[in-house]
């Protein structure tokens, strides 16, 4: 297995920026500079726009929320010709995490419950149901390079890199440690700082650090909610992916042949 420096991609404007290839899977160590996640692009400076173009982006997967494409839309480099999935899906008209922030009691303790409540919902939403399963259908028709990302590339994106490394035959200990790297890729303490302002800017309050800092990590009891959630509904992982995400055993085959 590589280090986990050597899979972050450092970008100027571009958070959680990195390679999930190189892991073992079910036929040997997943190939590098084919798998990759980060948070949006919409602050990409010029320098990130040239290095983006050499990645040579097949299909870049955007697991945002609409308003949240119009909020912050992504910048792309010249010549890009990658295929973008998206969805038109909004679901509730605001999202889970604004309602949080504005109403609820701001703790360590209330920020860490509420991720937990919404991993479990995460895999479950039919705006999810719907970019993972054309995601795993881009995996199985694309030879090159693929992109997957949300906001800040920790959460949705955590929990579809997870089932793709399942579905590769990675190991759960292999599959949190890469959910982890989260915690060492975002600019955390920065982060900290500007959604503080953020939400006092917006809500008129000021909340505690360390529960802005929980906010902006990641925890393997998040990870693990999500995957109990699929377990509880569908039985099992595997027949979450196949049932619920239309990943047939043909697909599957071409993906992972795809990607020894």
């Amino acid at each position: 297995m590589t280090s986990s420096d050597d899979r972050l991609l450092r970008f100027e404007g571009i958070e959680n920026f990195r390679d999930f290839g190189g892991y073992l899977g079910a036929g040997g160590p997943l190939p590098r500079g084919r798998l990759l996640r980060s948070a949006h692009q919409g602050r990409a400076t010029e320098g990130d726009l040239e290095r983006l173009g050499a990645l040579g982006l097949a299909v870049v997967v955007d697991l945002r929320r609409p308003d949240e494409r119009r909020r912050d839309p992504c910048l792309r480099p010249p010549a890009f010709g990658a295929q973008v999935i998206e969805t038109a899906i909004q679901g509730d008209a605001e999202a889970p995490h604004i309602k949080f922030l504005r109403e609820a009691e701001l703790t360590a303790q209330t920020a860490h419950a509420f991720m937990l409540e919404e991993y479990a919902r995460l895999p479950l939403e039919p705006a999810h149901l719907d970019l993972f399963g054309r995601a795993f259908e881009a995996l199985g028709e694309t030879g090159g390079p693929i992109l997957i990302h949300c906001a800040a590339g920790k959460d949705r994106t955590g929990l579809l890199v997870a089932l793709i490394h399942h579905l590769l035959g990675v190991s759960r200990a292999d599959i949190e440690a890469d959910y982890l790297l989260t915690n060492a890729a975002r600019r955390t303490q920065d982060w900290v700082t500007r959604f503080s302002d953020l939400i006092e800017r917006e809500f008129g309050r000021r909340p505690p650090r360390d529960a802005v800092q929980a906010f902006l990590e990641v925890h393997p009891e998040w990870l693990r909610s999500a995957l109990a959630a699929i377990e509880g509904r569908y039985g099992s992982l595997d027949l979450y992916i196949e049932t619920a995400l239309g990943v047939d055993p043909a697909l599957r085959a071409r993906i992972i042949d795809g990607l020894r």
